[in-house]
């Protein structure tokens, strides 16, 4: 009966599954849940639709489901969810869509609510560490930020990843059209231009994952930003300790020419200043002026190099010639001016 659930567990040879529902053996690498495939795809047959979306690998025909078993989803909360949606639209006919559509529906619709979820549970995170950071920055935050940053993009491709997804199925009108199974089933016809139902399905999907794509495209552009302030405070900081460091070398330098020319004088050596009474004081006031005056060249120089101008950067101007107008008054002959 349509609807009803039933649970097979065990490992099936590709060749059997295929041989039963009318598929190629490289088809079924799309769904096999060993082999990590982060590319989500829709592939219509024949007799079925192969869908591989996120967490959800599943096989639809026209009157029934198989959905394959993802390690550590049967007992999570979203998979749960899932088997209710999926059973409650199954048996309910007042969409009067047909089965396929409407499995594929309760498939897409759990594919957006994980989106979703997954987009609030990051706009939390991002939202509250963007608030800290305009507090205090610290080594913890910045690298919480770097690695918000690298979860946020990875869910911006993946949900990228689902956009592309249906957009590359709407622009194919043979594969919207062989996705009306009940009615190959029944051997009706239809032709490739009558697929409003499903297309407006999918369309109807497409919009809602563009708009999870553009909010996290919106929420990276802030996390960027704030990664490019942190790093300009940082920079800055960095640039005021190293300027820091810089007049205190040069202040030790100027220091150190005064204390060398004072030791020299100091030294045990006979220069005819031993027994003169202002020799203490010439010398001192000699050696602070040297001091001071290589403090001052070094302070200059440091200031030359920190000043931003762009007088610095480009040559002066070249003062431009005035401008000359042709004398008037002078009589045209013939083709010419005189």
């Amino acid at each position: 009966m349509p609807g009803n659930v039933e649970t097979v567990s065990g490992h099936f040879k590709k060749s059997d599954l295929s041989a039963e529902h009318g598929l190629n053996i490289r088809d079924l690498r799309k769904i096999d849940s060993r082999i990590p495939n982060l590319v989500p795809t829709i592939l219509v047959r024949k007799e079925s639709i192969l869908v591989n979306i996120l967490h959800l690998r599943a096989l639809i025909k026209a009157d029934a489901v198989v959905l394959f078993d993802t390690y550590g989803s049967v007992d999570s909360r979203l998979h749960s969810t899932f088997l209710y949606h999926l059973q409650h639209n199954l048996r309910s006919k007042a969409t009067g869509l047909p089965y396929e559509f409407r499995a594929l529906e309760s498939i897409l619709l759990s594919c957006l609510s994980a989106l979703e979820v997954e987009m609030v549970f990051i706009r939390n995170l991002v939202g509250t560490l963007l608030a800290e950071l305009e507090d205090d920055i610290d080594h913890d935050r910045f690298k919480r930020l770097l690695y918000y940053s690298r979860r946020l993009d990875s869910f911006q491709n993946r949900a990228k990843l689902v956009q592309d997804c249906l957009d590359e199925l709407l622009d194919t009108d043979e594969d919207l059209a062989a996705m009306y199974l009940t009615d190959k089933k029944n051997n009706a016809e239809r032709p490739d231009e009558d697929h409003e139902e499903i297309e407006f399905i999918l369309e109807s999907f497409s919009k809602q994952v563009e708009e999870i794509v553009n909010e996290a495209q919106s929420m990276q552009s802030n996390v960027q930003s704030t990664q490019e302030i942190v790093e300009l405070i940082l920079d800055s900081n960095r640039n005021a300790l190293l300027t820091l460091d810089l007049k205190v070398s040069i202040a030790t330098l100027g220091i150190g020419i005064g204390t060398l020319i004072a030791g020299l004088f100091g030294m045990n050596l006979r220069t005819g200043w031993e027994d003169d009474a202002h020799a203490f004081w010439v010398m001192s006031g000699v050696s602070g002026v040297v001091a001071i005056m290589v403090a001052w060249r070094g302070f200059r120089i440091l200031r030359k190099i920190r000043k931003v101008g762009l007088s610095s950067t480009h040559s002066p101007r070249q003062r431009r010639r005035p401008f000359l107008p042709l004398p008037l008054g002078r009589e045209r002959i013939g083709d010419g001016w005189p």
